[in-house]
Order: structure tokens, then sequence, then C-alpha cells
């Protein structure tokens, strides 16, 4: 199927379909005109590709998982368990992303509380102060 049908098929923008095959998780066949063919068996690499995506893996980790999964009934599913290290690397990647993003949030309540009890109310002198990254 031409690359248009796929997309509605598949749900996924041509833009982003193009991005896939450059990053090498698709490889679709070429008509002698030019043209991507893609298979049935795309449709299920781009179901594997949107879920490995929205598991937190980056592109260069799913190109190196996508071919050790099997597609069982519309679930995708390792087909060995070789890529357990690869998914343990990941998890602990986004374990320490999200305590990132936790420390952040806990450092903003903290400027937000001494904020609201500082009991400053001098509009006057946080309008003379430079905003959004101005040089002083």
């Amino acid at each position: 199927m031409r690359m248009g049908e796929f997309s509605r098929r598949t749900g996924v923008s041509q833009r982003l379909l193009r991005y896939y095959e450059e990053q090498g998780l698709l490889s679709p066949a070429r008509r002698p005109s030019g043209y991507r063919d893609y298979e049935d068996a795309d449709v299920v690499a781009v179901r594997g590709i949107r879920m490995l995506l929205a598991a937190g893996l980056n592109t260069a980790t799913i190109a190196e998982l996508l071919p050790c999964m099997v597609d069982e009934d519309r679930i995708l599913e390792p087909a060995c368990s070789s890529m357990l290290p690869d998914l343990h690397r990941e998890r602990a990647r986004i374990d320490a992303a999200a305590a990132a993003l936790l420390a952040a949030r806990d450092r903003l309540d903290a400027l937000i509380e001494v904020t609201a009890v500082s009991g400053v109310t001098d509009d006057e002198a946080c309008a003379a102060m430079p905003r959004g990254g101005e040089a002083t």
C-alpha cells in the first residue's frame, strides 16, 4: 500500500512515517516509480514503535528492540529474554528522569512557600525587576 493509505491505516502522519524510516525503524519496499510500498507487517511494526515510544523509549533503543517483538493478537510482546537488560536500563533512565522532575517540583514548591509567607506586597519593586531573562 502507498504512504497515504498506510498513514490512514496506522493513524500516523506521513511526516512521522518518513522520520521512522530515517531512524531505521521502517524499511518499506520501493516501487519502480520510487513510491514507498508498505505491507501489513509494517502496520504491526508501527504499532510496536508507537507502543515503545509510549513506554518512554527513544528511537535508537526501539531500533534495537523492535526485531525482538512479535505480534500476538494485536498485542506486541517480547520474543526473547535477551531484551530484558535493555528494558531494565531504560526503566532506570526513566526513574532518574522522574526523580529529577520530582526534585525540581519540590524546589519550586519551596520557592512558592517562601514567596507566599514573605509578606512582600510592593508591586512597584517587583515591576522594577528585570523579567524574562533580560540582562541587568
